[in-house]
């Protein structure tokens, strides 16, 4: 009984420290970002920057600022490829939908009046209504699709606007970066040569477990956006959809966001294909959609559970609580609770 009591107190002095953790770190983040970045950098950096050292005898300081400056490149060109694109294809999806239903809403009536024909059975309150509003929903629709398109320029016109500031935080990140890679290995052998040895192996344990599961964690993330990103660029590809580049990284961003998932733009857009009479394109659509979150619903807690190495069941109750209690940032909370939690259960503190 003593026991059982013990480990409920430890148990609960570990949900109050991490809780308080949690907090103070995502509280503090936008004071905090470049160097949290820059330490997540450098431990991605520390393998190709010992591989330098050792393949062509450089210094530890040489080794590190080509590693870092190769590393920030390819970061820098991936957002300028990827920011560029994204503005052109939203700037030409905002004009081509507002032309096509301004050019073809005589159309979309003549679509109505056919669909009357085949539902004469209604209630005629409800086709009036029905017609009455049908202008209205048009226009909405218009201005909704134009005011989506508008929301990323703007974005991408307020991180531009954002420059002097974003600078500061690349430059910040990539001078941390480059001095916490250049140290990392020499700072931690200090660290652990300054306690005794039984503290050295615990530490060692926890710190070797918890950059095993957080890795894999975020491995198997960006594995399945990566996976409904490809799969939904094949999808637009086969079915020639205009701006399958924006569209499928807007579906993979969806995807690991709660509620939109990727039905906001394959609903759309199958809706679209069947107005104009692309029976083909939309039911394509339709599958496809329901292939992909299937995929996505199978994939998810097999890969999420055996990289973390937790149940399945428990991976999907921290999701759907997280979720359910405070959306993404629920998630997040649940998710590192029970890695946290399986971490220190393994290594015997809890």
């Amino acid at each position: 009984m003593e026991d059982f009591f013990n480990m409920i107190d430890k148990t609960l002095i570990f949900f109050l420290i991490y809780l308080l953790v949690f907090f103070i770190f995502f509280s503090t983040l936008n004071y905090t970002l470049p160097f949290v970045l820059a330490l997540i950098f450098a431990l991605i950096l520390k393998r190709p920057t010992i591989f330098l050292i050792r393949k062509f005898k450089l210094k530890n300081s040489i080794a590190s600022l080509i590693s870092t400056f190769l590393f920030f490149a390819i970061i820098i060109f991936i957002f300028y490829f990827g920011i560029t694109n994204i503005a052109q294809e939203s700037i030409q999806l905002g004009k081509n939908v507002q032309s096509y239903i301004s050019n073809n809403s005589s159309n979309l009536y003549s679509y109505l009046d056919k669909l009357q024909t085949y539902y004469n059975n209604l209630d005629p309150s409800i086709v009036s209504a029905v017609e009455n509003n049908f202008s209205s929903y048009i226009t909405k629709i218009s201005n909704l699709t134009v005011s989506i398109t508008g929301k990323i320029v703007s974005m991408l016109i307020n991180f531009i606007a954002s420059i002097p500031y974003v600078i500061m935080v690349v430059l910040f990140t990539l001078l941390a970066t480059y001095f916490f890679t250049k140290d990392i290995v020499v700072s931690k052998n200090k660290f652990l040569n300054r306690l005794p040895e039984n503290r050295v192996n615990k530490l060692s344990n926890i710190y070797s477990e918890t950059k095993h599961m957080l890795v894999n964690y975020f491995l198997s993330y960006m594995f399945i956006i990566g996976l409904t990103f490809i799969e939904t660029l094949i999808v637009f590809f086969i079915f020639k959809i205009k701006y399958a580049l924006m569209l499928s990284i807007i579906c993979a961003i969806a995807d690991i966001l709660p509620i939109l998932g990727i039905g906001t733009i394959y609903i759309p857009l199958a809706i679209i294909y069947f107005l104009m009479k692309n029976y083909i394109v939309a039911i394509g659509l339709l599958i496809s959609y329901a292939l992909v979150s299937i995929i996505r619903q199978i994939v998810e807690p097999k890969i999420v559970s055996s990289s973390l190495g937790l149940h399945p069941v428990a991976v999907l109750a921290a999701l759907f609580i997280g979720l359910k209690a405070y959306g993404l940032l629920g998630m997040i909370f649940c998710i590192f609770l029970v890695v946290f939690y399986n971490i220190l259960r393994k290594v015997n503190i809890l």
